[in-house]
């Protein structure tokens, strides 16, 4: 299905969130913030000065684009409750067709990364793209297309086939941790408290609904977001704009880049205020969705320019 064809088949869509994301005209009862419309008398007011402070990213979509003014975007994704609803099974956490397709449209105009605390296999295995970068275990495992992920210096890659004999190229700074990972995942999960004081090596965090055992290196999304961009050549340049979408305490770590940057727009993925470095918001996974078509769409309309 060509791009226009399914960009017609989400026009209605894309009309119901324009409605919803439009500034009222003058109305003082209801303000159209991230999805809501909100009574300002009963709402929490600790919500509202939230979202003035942290914008609707959709109803924000023309100034933030604006700003581009031939720079390059970016785009970074976190997965759970950001592509996919967090779910109480999380092998069940499956993202819709048409999200699948708005991030495939979105990557054919702009190079886009999925950065998850998942490991890399099971993040492909659910969106099953092979536009995208994969990065597993906060970016402890990466994978690209061969012809465009380029390290500075090759440390920790190597190549490998996909099923379909496809080549691409695994970053893995972890790598020498897998085999006890592997080993020692059972033991971990059951005795976790315990077991960690005869590791030394590994450390324990904490993330949305999540207890995760990571190497003690320093390394986490922050880092994942600041390699995938070093090997994009974009390491010290002005003329990129990252976009990083994501919902998780963990996805503070690559907000904080951002702003250390000075350049791109971190989005947190949240319907109730929290503490984070994030400019912009979106409600759930519905208004990424919505965000991405506007995205796809704007990409598609400058390519063909």
């Amino acid at each position: 299905m060509g791009f226009q064809r399914w960009l017609a088949k989400t026009h209605d869509i894309e009309s119901i969130s324009k409605a919803r994301h439009d500034k009222s005209n003058g109305d003082h009862t209801s303000a159209n913030l991230c999805g809501h419309y909100l009574d300002l008398n009963a709402a929490s007011a600790n919500y509202n000065t939230w979202l003035n402070e942290h914008p609707c990213a959709l109803g924000s979509f023309k100034e933030m684009i604006s700003d581009v003014k031939g720079k390059r975007i970016v785009v970074f994704l976190d997965y759970d409750g950001t592509l996919s609803p967090i779910v109480n099974d999380p092998d069940r956490a499956f993202m819709s067709t048409q999200m699948r397709l708005a991030v495939r449209e979105v990557a054919r105009h702009f190079p886009t990364a999925i950065i998850s605390g998942r490991s890399r296999d099971k993040v492909y295995e659910f969106v099953k793209l092979d536009e995208v970068y994969y990065a597993g275990s906060h970016g402890m495992d990466i994978m690209g297309p061969p012809l465009q992920l380029k390290s500075y210096d090759g440390k920790y890659q190597n190549k490998a086939l996909d099923t379909k004999g496809n080549e691409f190229t695994i970053f893995q700074p972890a790598q020498d941790f897998l085999p006890a990972i592997k080993k020692d995942y059972g033991t971990l999960e059951e005795r976790i408290q315990s077991i960690l004081t005869k590791f030394p090596r590994f450390h324990m965090t904490r993330g949305k609904k999540v207890l995760e055992i990571r190497p003690s290196i320093e390394w986490n999304k922050g880092h994942a977001l600041e390699y995938l961009l070093d090997t994009l050549g974009f390491a010290n340049s002005t003329n990129v704009l990252p976009l990083y979408i994501g919902d998780d305490r963990t996805d503070e770590d690559a907000f904080k880049v951002l702003r250390k940057r000075g350049e791109g727009y971190p989005i947190i993925v949240s319907s109730t205020p929290r503490d984070t470095m994030a400019s912009y918001s979106l409600r759930d996974p519905s208004e990424v969705f919505s965000f991405l078509i506007r995205l796809a769409r704007w990409g598609s309309e400058t390519s063909s320019q």
